[in-house]
């Protein structure tokens, strides 16, 4: 069975523009990325997908495993399904381009997720701030008993009827009884489900809440979570890129 990584790399970004090619002490965001999926014991190959030939120059100079794509698409899962429609594979690993700090460890654990029953797969982390359990740039997941995902949201889920207020005003941490988890933007499919899954139709949740993954459930499908201890270090704004300047300072 061959497993991939694929990182798609988006030049353009609202909130930070060439986020992917910010410098992190000498090395691009999107080349930290891939050095540390190459990392993972249990991946054949690792791939950056972009419709960028800014990026794409500035891959080259330390991969030849950069592929350009459409500039039509509207997620990553779409540039992602495009290229590895002709690249042999079993399984897909989406690691997001902008989260420098990604484990391997993590992305073995997701490859080693797959049994013949499950056809994507994803990771999620415990929220123990409540100010997290508040932002709605948090996603949100709560799940059925074997691990699959029930739904996804930016508001809170699930809403715990008794003492609500009290927990979300006087409370800082969350109480151990309580357990909420946050999503974390990397995926596992198996090349199959994840070409089917391209040519889905926007869903309506899907819509509303800005997330692509509920396309999934819309249809029917299942998503296994995953429970990691990694906390997701995206970098998203210039606050984030300071974050990991401190983070690179400190490694």
């Amino acid at each position: 069975m061959k497993k991939i990584v694929v990182i798609p790399a988006r030049l353009n970004s609202t909130r930070l523009p060439n986020k992917v090619l910010l410098d992190l002490r000498g090395k691009s965001v999107v080349q930290r990325v891939y050095e540390q999926c190459l990392k993972a014991k249990n991946i054949d190959e690792v791939f950056i997908a972009t419709d960028s030939v800014k990026v794409y120059n500035d891959c080259f100079k330390f991969t030849n495993n950069i592929i350009m794509t459409k500039d039509t698409h509207q997620s990553g899962t779409d540039r992602i399904a495009e290229i590895v429609e002709n690249i042999e594979c079993n399984v897909v690993i989406n690691v997001q381009g902008d989260e420098p700090f990604i484990e391997a460890e993590l992305i073995d654990s997701l490859v080693n997720a797959f049994t013949d029953n499950i056809s994507m797969v994803s990771a999620m982390h415990k929220i123990t701030e409540v100010d997290d359990l508040k932002n709605h740039n948090v996603v949100k997941v709560t799940l059925d008993k074997q691990s699959n995902a029930l739904y996804f949201s930016r508001s809170i889920i699930p809403h715990h009827r008794d003492d609500w207020d009290s927990l979300l005003s006087c409370h800082d941490t969350i109480p151990q009884s309580l357990r909420f988890f946050r999503h974390l933007g990397i995926y596992g499919y198996t090349k199959e489900f994840l070409l089917k899954f391209a040519n889905m139709k926007q869903t309506y949740l899907e819509r509303v809440e800005k997330l692509e993954q509920l396309r999934v459930l819309e249809n029917g499908y299942k998503i296994k979570m995953i429970e990691t201890a990694y906390d997701s270090m995206g970098i998203d704004t210039q606050e984030d890129y300071h974050k990991a300047l401190e983070l690179i300072d400190g490694i």
